[in-house]
């Protein structure tokens, strides 16, 4: 049995070994700082973050959320986001993600949010045949470029 749910202070630790997971070329104090502000009120995002457990409690996956006024292909100026979706790979298969997508859109509703969009690397193709699957529809790719001035 799978349970989602919004994270608790005392699922810092859990939070932080799924978001390295998600993230690896983030350093665990940058992870760590992270978390530190969500729980201290102080983090412009993520909004919210929900974790899925199995039936032993144990923590399998995570979203985590925003709204951005802004998102490629949306047409809403208020859209719930997906900033970040990572379900641990025994899990996979197993509808751990769209339990927790599903609860991400409830959550985007009752932020008053009428669009839920998210994105992904580009090479990610494990990322986007999952976002396919739960409805998402691919509304372009993007190149971003960066120069030192």
């Amino acid at each position: 049995m799978i349970t989602v749910r919004p994270a608790k202070q005392s699922d810092a630790a859990a939070w932080l070994q799924l978001r390295h997971a998600l993230w690896p070329e983030g350093s665990e104090t940058d992870h760590r700082e992270a978390i530190d502000r969500f729980f201290g009120g102080d983090a412009r995002e993520p909004l919210a973050v929900l974790l899925a457990e199995d039936g032993t409690g144990c923590s399998i996956g995570l979203a985590e959320l925003s709204i951005r006024a802004d998102a490629e292909g949306c047409h809403s100026d208020r859209v719930a986001y997906l900033e970040g979706w990572f379900v641990v790979p025994k899990a996979r298969g197993h509808g751990v993600g769209r339990a927790l997508v599903a609860a991400a859109e409830e959550w985007g509703r009752s932020q008053g949010c009428c669009e839920f969009a998210s994105d992904s690397r580009r090479d990610n193709e494990v990322s986007a045949a999952a976002h396919r699957a739960l409805g998402f529809i691919e509304v372009g790719l993007i190149r971003c470029f960066r120069k030192d001035l």
